[in-house]
This record gives structure tokens, C-alpha cells and sequence, in this order.
């Protein structure tokens, strides 16, 4: 692509813009846009409806085969718009991945980041550096960069999960990395309890000090499993501490006051049916999935309505609130920690009434 060449009714000032884009050169006076007041955003608001999603997996799990050749079967949520990018917004990727009984998503890793957050069902596991983790509904699933891992379904039953990845930040730095895995037959193993569950998840505030134990410094969190059982609890005693109606937390490293990974946040909100929140907007993307209830979400100019295993996209700066019609459970991942570690991270919360 050559270099844009602007032009003058002015002959010498024409012929000297000509000059300069030959030597791919441009002039910062004739340009408009660069800088704006606020977030000039091409990610638009945007509901994948869960009954859609879940026909369309089974169909691909229909026609598509798991090989080498494509070795993970994944719809990908192309935001209306980018422009026909497989995104769900500028900075992040998010799809549904389908695996059927009996199949194995052969082990490969990559230098995007990526998370797993269950939305129904039980019975796959993924192995991560050796490491298996079995993975039910309203568990939140790390696979740390550059980590190797491949996912089993032994059970009898189809499974669907949300994957969100850091893939366009990455790929935006020109840093997109990737590997397949060992060509031999997969590890079968698996354990009630993973190992990085079994050292770092024992409970608040408890970590190993053997050093055998202790994990070398990793921008990661070691403990790559966060199960829904202590995440509903959490949930559960933060509403019995105030009666708003709503309960919010973060999930985050045990062993250092960190976010999960450096470029990913992760959170889950409780509603109580009738209850809504704040309106609120922030600079950077949120991917949110219903874990269960029903309501619906104002997004800038926009409603949609919400029902267990919907997925939808919050732009960044775009307004946002929620409002449950049934005792509401939404997760939501975001690209903040890069936007805070870059001192461009705003919020505020903004009257919708």
C-alpha cells in the first residue's frame, strides 16, 4: 500500500504533499482525527443469544472433525464492527469451543493469553503443563502464555465453554507465537484436585512456604483453577453484608495482590432479582457471559435482554448497567490490567436514570 498523498489547490504546496509521499511522508496539519475528546471506538455493542450458539456448536460438532489439521473447534464472535475481524472487540478474542465425548483437543500452547469460564455442563478436563483440571459449570479456567494444553472429554456428553484470549493485543505488538504439542499419544490422567489447586487453594490467604512447594515468579497466577463453589459463596456473604441487592468481586493471585493474568481481569457479578446497578463506563473491553438468571443490560444506546448462557460485549467508554429479573450471575473478563499498567485506565459512574 503506497502512502496517502494529500493534495492543495495550491500548485507548489500540491507538487511539494507529492514530494513527500513519495518518500513516505505525511503532514500532521492536513490530518484529522488522530487525537479526539473521547475513545473513538469501531467495537459495537453486541448479545450472542446462548440458544443460537448452542445450535450452531452442535451443528459444528456435526461436520467438523477435531485433527492435527484444525485441532480445536471453536466458533469465534466476530464483532458487527470490525470489519469482519474474528474479534469480539479491538483488544480481545472470545468464542465457544465444543468438544463431544470421547474426543481430545490435541495439546498445543501460544504466547496469547487465554481463559476458560464454563457455562453449563461437567466432565472435560484440561491438562495445563502436565497439570490436569476438570472444568464444570461456573469454574474460571486459566491457561497462562505459553502454556501448554489440550483438553479431554471422557465423559458422554458434549460440552461448550467461553474462551477469551489477549489474541489482538498480541498480535497488535507483533508477538503471536505458537506451537503444537508433543507428538505423542496425550496424557489420559486426571485428579479430583489439580496440583496447582492442591498448593495455592487451600483456602484465604494460605500459601505454601516450603520451598519445594513454592512456584518460581510467574506473571501469572500459580493457582490456574477457580471454582464456582467458592466463587458462589463469596457471592453469598458479600450480599448477606449489605442490601443493595448486588455483589461484586475480583478474582485474583493468591500469593500477590495482582489480577489473574497480566493482560486479562477477570470478575462475577450477583443480582437479586429487581435489583439493577450503577451506570458505569471504563476505557478498555468487557466480554460478560450469563451464568444464570434472566434480565437485561443497557449498553450506550442500546437493551438487550439476557438469559443463561447469553454472551455480550461492552465497548470500551461505552455506558453500562444491568438489571436482573431473576437472581442474575454474569462473569465478565476485561483488558484492564494492560490499560492500568499503561496509565490509560479510567472509570467513572455516570447517571442513567
Amino acid at each position: 500500500m503506497t502512502t496517502k498523498r494529500y493534495s492543495s489547490d495550491d500548485a507548489e504546496l500540491d507538487a511539494f504533499y507529492g514530494d513527500i509521499a513519495a518518500r513516505d511522508l505525511q503532514p500532521l496539519w492536513e490530518m484529522r482525527g488522530l487525537l479526539t475528546k473521547s475513545p473513538s471506538v469501531a467495537t459495537l455493542p453486541h448479545r450472542w443469544d446462548a440458544t443460537e450458539l448452542n445450535k450452531l456448536a452442535t451443528r459444528s460438532g456435526e461436520l467438523v472433525p477435531i485433527d492435527r489439521g484444525g485441532d480445536r473447534r471453536v466458533l469465534a464472535l466476530s464483532n458487527p464492527g470490525l470489519g469482519g475481524a474474528p474479534y469480539v472487540s479491538s483488544t480481545l478474542w472470545a468464542a465457544v469451543q465444543y468438544l463431544l465425548p470421547g474426543e481430545l483437543a490435541p495439546a498445543h500452547r501460544h504466547s496469547p493469553a487465554a481463559l476458560r469460564f464454563i457455562l453449563d455442563g461437567d466432565g472435560v478436563y484440561t491438562v495445563l503443563d502436565g497439570d490436569p483440571v476438570t472444568m464444570s459449570k461456573g469454574d474460571l479456567v486459566l491457561t497462562p502464555a505459553w502454556a501448554f494444553h489440550e483438553h479431554h472429554n471422557p465423559g458422554s456428553k458434549p460440552m461448550m465453554w467461553l474462551d477469551v484470549l489477549d489474541l489482538p493485543v498480541v498480535a497488535s505488538l507483533d508477538a503471536v507465537f505458537f506451537e503444537e504439542g508433543p507428538s505423542e499419544e496425550a496424557d489420559q490422567s486426571t485428579a479430583r484436585r489439580s496440583a496447582s489447586e492442591r498448593i495455592y487453594g487451600q483456602g484465604p490467604g494460605l500459601v505454601p512456604v516450603r520451598p519445594d512447594l513454592v512456584a518460581q515468579p510467574k506473571a501469572h497466577s500459580p493457582l490456574t483453577v477457580y471454582r464456582w463453589a467458592d466463587t458462589d459463596a463469596a457471592l453469598a456473604a458479600q450480599l448477606e453484608m449489605n442490601d443493595s441487592g448486588h455483589a461484586h468481586l475480583r478474582f485474583r493471585d493468591p500469593t500477590r495482590d495482582r489480577d489473574v493474568m497480566p493482560t486479562l481481569r477477570c470478575e462475577m457479578q450477583r443480582l437479586v432479582a429487581g435489583a439493577s446497578t450503577p451506570g458505569d463506563r471504563q476505557t478498555g473491553s468487557r466480554v460478560c457471559a450469563v451464568l444464570s438468571g434472566s434480565g437485561r443490560v443497557d449498553i450506550a444506546d442500546q437493551t438487550f435482554t439476557l438469559a443463561a448462557g447469553d454472551i455480550f460485549v461492552v465497548p470500551s467508554w461505552a455506558t453500562h448497567r444491568l438489571h436482573a429479573e431473576s437472581d442474575l450471575d454474569i462473569f465478565t473478563t476485561s483488558d484492564a490490567p494492560v490499560l492500568e499498567a499503561l496509565a490509560l485506565y479510567r472509570s467513572e459512574q455516570v447517571d442513567l436514570a
